[in-house]
């Protein structure tokens, strides 16, 4: 598939979530505009250091109404132990199948073993409002951008 673009609809995706239950997207995350993030696995700082900076952003986030959630193909075990470490506030799914996620979304993925990092700004009905594709470690979304973004699409739009 290819890239997702501005306005187009969310792929629907249900992943099991870390602590239970399931993350559906982008349904879990209606009626706010919403950040959901690929990482590329529990092993990548540089998705440790996004996750973490998006962890530290949340209250903020949250003031202006900006949900936030993330998914990798990393096991149960792995995702729960990178939720504890970097207390993650925000769902965290798992067990991501990389070339199912990649053909619904356009996502590159790292030797079709993983997602590789891809963020997605959604506005409150699920459509995407920018999507930002990297094809290796470094090329992400971060917490100060989105706020800005959220906030001129909520004075102009």
């Amino acid at each position: 598939m290819p890239f997702l673009n501005h306005g187009d609809p969310f792929p629907a995706l249900s992943l099991p979530a870390v602590g239970g239950g399931r993350l559906s997207l982008p349904e879990d995350l209606a009626g706010n505009f919403a950040v959901v993030l690929f990482y590329r696995g529990w092993w990548c700082p540089y998705c440790n250091a996004q996750l973490a900076a998006f962890a530290r952003a949340a209250e903020r986030l949250a003031e202006l109404g900006i949900k936030v959630a993330a998914l990798s193909v990393d096991a149960e075990s792995e995702a729960a132990g990178l939720v504890t470490r970097l207390r993650l506030p925000f769902p965290v799914a798992y067990g991501a199948d990389p070339t199912a996620i990649a053909a619904a979304t356009g996502a590159y993925t790292g030797e079709e073993r993983y997602l590789q990092s891809t963020g997605f700004v959604l506005d409150p009905e699920g459509r995407v409002e920018l999507a930002v594709y990297s094809s290796g470690a470094i090329g992400r979304l971060v917490p100060d951008d989105v706020a800005g973004y959220v906030q001129y699409l909520k004075a102009h739009v």
